[in-house]
């Protein structure tokens, strides 16, 4: 089953599936910088666009082009931002 989900005040849009790996969702952030939390470890690929990031335990963001991947450990938070569309695919393990 796919499952749609909105955050943000519909800034944030993602679709969920689940294969034999995980769960996994399909989304587009909108301009602007938001705070996310984890239950899982989240593999995250930028597939259009640019994420500048902040991740736990750090104290300064970092730049992920198209292309490129982080990882957010479990139980803990990440804050994103970004000044254009951004397409990703985010991997629960």
């Amino acid at each position: 089953m796919i499952i749609e989900n909105t955050y943000f005040e519909g800034n944030v849009k993602s679709l969920g599936y689940e294969t034999g790996e995980g769960k996994s969702t399909v989304g587009v952030i909108d301009a602007g910088e938001y705070t996310f939390g984890t239950a899982q470890l989240e593999i995250m690929h930028v597939i259009e666009g640019t994420l500048t990031v902040l991740l736990p335990h750090n104290t300064e963001w970092k730049t992920f082009e198209k292309g490129s991947r982080f990882t957010v450990p479990a139980n803990s938070s990440f804050s994103v931002k970004t000044l254009v569309q951004t397409a990703y695919l985010c991997q629960y393990r």
